[in-house]
């Protein structure tokens, strides 16, 4: 009697345990392992999942930018508005690249010239037509070049005055302008002095002299070729002998001086062939910077040569052809906010743009 009641006792008291006892809470289901990242990324990932939870944000937590994009979002900030533009150095001079040198042995082997003669040293007209007539004749026969003759450019002295007057002002010679305006790469100014003599009924001379050989963008004496004659005779007329002395002369010279214009011009193009961009109404001064700096990113190098709110001159150093000098002005120019910018005139290798500003 006592064993049974105690096991209804026990049985009474196991009942209420189970009862009162709570269900245990379900197991939290455990997240599967993301695949490994930065530290960084998943920390801002938890901090992003906690803020969705605190402010209550439904369907979970708010899905975080991948690092592609937010890289992406950044660099596009960063370039906004406007790159800065960056002064970029100058090659070293005289260190070409193959492209380069290509361009200068074509540039060499295709200079213009343009012969003229000294005129402050009181030639007779007529001597001195003979001179640069036979100077003329070799580049026509010999190398096959276009020249502009003596009596040419004698129209061209009284003809071009207005103009030459107009766009220089006078500061350079009008023997410069002339050649810039022909294109011609170097002009030669032939001097000498002729010794006529007779003996026996025959007229007897000999021609002395130099060619000095001039950069047509800058009037730069580049070098100079001496030459002298044989003894010439002629059995008509002194002046038939010193006229053959003076053609003989210059004819035996030109070879030399061709040569050595060759020479001087390339020792003398170790930056780059030499243009000149002036530029009208400039009021802008920044402007100006950026459109110089712009344009150091695809020319070899440039050079300020002056400033004010008129007028601003640069020199430009490139084995680049004329046309591709001005079409990286305008680009320069659009990109410096100089959108208006228009060429004035250009002779050789000198421009003369206005800002439009």
């Amino acid at each position: 009697m006592k064993r049974s009641l105690f096991l209804i006792v026990a049985i009474l008291l196991l009942f209420v345990s189970c009862v009162s006892q709570p269900a245990p809470a379900p197991k939290e289901q455990t997240a599967a392992p993301e695949p490994a990242a930065s530290g960084a990324d998943s920390s801002s990932e938890a901090k992003e999942r906690a803020k969705a939870l605190v402010q209550g944000i439904q369907g979970g937590a708010a899905t975080p930018a991948s690092p592609s994009s937010a890289s992406s979002s950044a660099g596009s900030s960063a370039a906004a508005p406007s790159a800065n533009i960056v002064d970029t150095p100058p090659p070293a001079p005289g260190v070409m690249t193959a492209e380069e040198e290509a361009f200068l042995n074509n540039y060499l082997a295709r200079l213009q010239y343009m012969v003229y003669y000294d005129e402050k040293i009181g030639l007779d007209p007529q001597i001195a037509k003979t001179a640069v007539g036979q100077a003329n004749r070799y580049f026509l026969e010999k190398m096959g070049l276009s020249v502009v003759d003596f009596d040419q450019i004698e129209k061209l002295k009284k003809d071009q005055q207005l103009a030459y007057q107009a766009e220089t002002g006078g500061s350079i010679d009008i023997m410069q302008y002339l050649a810039q305006k022909y294109n011609a790469d170097v002009y030669a100014e032939i001097a000498f002095t002729v010794s006529p003599s007779a003996s026996g009924g025959k007229y007897y001379a000999t021609a002395q002299g130099s060619m000095k050989i001039f950069d047509t963008s800058t009037a730069q004496l580049l070098g100079s070729v001496a030459f002298q004659s044989p003894q010439v005779m002629s059995t008509t007329s002194s002046d038939s002998a010193v006229t053959n002395a003076v053609a003989a002369s210059v004819w035996n010279a030109m070879p030399k001086m061709t040569e050595q214009t060759k020479m001087l011009v390339k020792n003398s193009m170790s930056r780059g062939i030499r243009y000149e961009v002036v530029i009208q109404n400039t009021p802008d001064s920044r402007a100006v910077s950026n459109l110089r700096r712009d344009l150091a990113r695809t020319i070899r190098e440039v050079e300020q040569v002056s400033y004010s709110s008129a007028e601003t001159k640069l020199a430009l150093f490139s084995f680049k052809s004329r046309d591709k000098i001005e079409d990286a002005v305008y680009d320069a120019a659009d990109r410096a906010g100089m959108n208006d910018l228009y060429l004035v005139y250009s002779r050789g290798k000198s421009f003369t743009f206005n800002s439009g500003l």
